[in-house]
């Protein structure tokens, strides 16, 4: 059944041509060929991706129509807002120099899953960023801490610091989703999604954004990272 989930939710497979090894000197060709197929997938979904889509567009709906409500009972002490930021840039930071790490390592040690795992969480968090960009772009909404937590879309003077969505989130689970889908420790998969959900967590308790910028962050990273690794893990270094 989880498989089943997976499967549904992620996004549907390239027609792409012969496999692109992932190496740091094809990486920008890679993102290239990421992106045509992240946003042309919406032409290839199967029904079951359909719904899954349907279904997170409406769970982002629901969650967002009690954002306002949330934010102005909940998370009010401004110390524990400092203290919050501060635990959301350093998860983050950890899973941003994970993937760090394990190409290092790799490369030291001479050992290609390592470093296939690092470059591909790192691919997956650039065409992660690059997707929840123009997301914040289009959407242009107010952070919490404006306008009594309105949250209101579209407007000019927001430019490029829109709330909606959160790339902490995005990021924090494009690399979670690659490190714990190429481990088959419990443990590794149990640190890696741990992060991200406290990533998650401290973006709306810091007040940096509202319930509903972190959920379709978390899950566009979760989308991107699977599709990433489903689709380079074949490659060979």
């Amino acid at each position: 059944m989880v498989a089943q989930a997976q499967s549904a939710a992620s996004l549907p497979d390239a027609p792409t041509p012969a496999p692109h090894a992932v190496t740091l000197r094809n990486f920008a060709q890679n993102f290239g060929r990421d992106q045509a197929a992240i946003w042309t997938s919406p032409f290839r979904l199967s029904e079951g991706q359909a719904a899954a889509g349907l279904f997170f567009v409406a769970a982002t709906g629901a969650i967002g129509s009690e954002d306002r409500d949330f934010m102005r009972h909940h998370f009010l002490d401004h110390t524990t807002n400092d203290h919050a930021n501060t635990a959301s840039t350093g998860l983050t930071g950890i899973l941003v120099a994970t993937p760090v790490a394990f190409y290092g390592f790799g490369l030291l040690h001479h050992d290609a899953h390592a470093q296939q795992t690092g470059l591909i969480a790192s691919e997956a968090m650039v065409d992660s960023l690059a997707v929840n960009q123009v997301f914040k772009i289009a959407s242009r909404r107010e952070r919490p801490t404006l306008d009594d937590a309105r949250g209101k879309l579209f407007q000019s003077g927001v430019g490029f610091d829109s709330s909606f969505a959160s790339n902490h989130a995005t990021v924090a689970w494009s690399s979670a989703t690659v490190i714990a889908s190429r481990s088959n420790s419990k443990w590794v998969k149990l640190s890696a999604y741990g992060l991200a959900t406290g990533v998650s967590a401290t973006r709306i308790v810091g007040r940096d954004h509202f319930p509903s910028d972190v959920f379709a962050g978390s899950a566009v990273g979760w989308m991107i990272g699977h599709y990433v690794n489903r689709h380079h893990s074949h490659d060979i270094l």
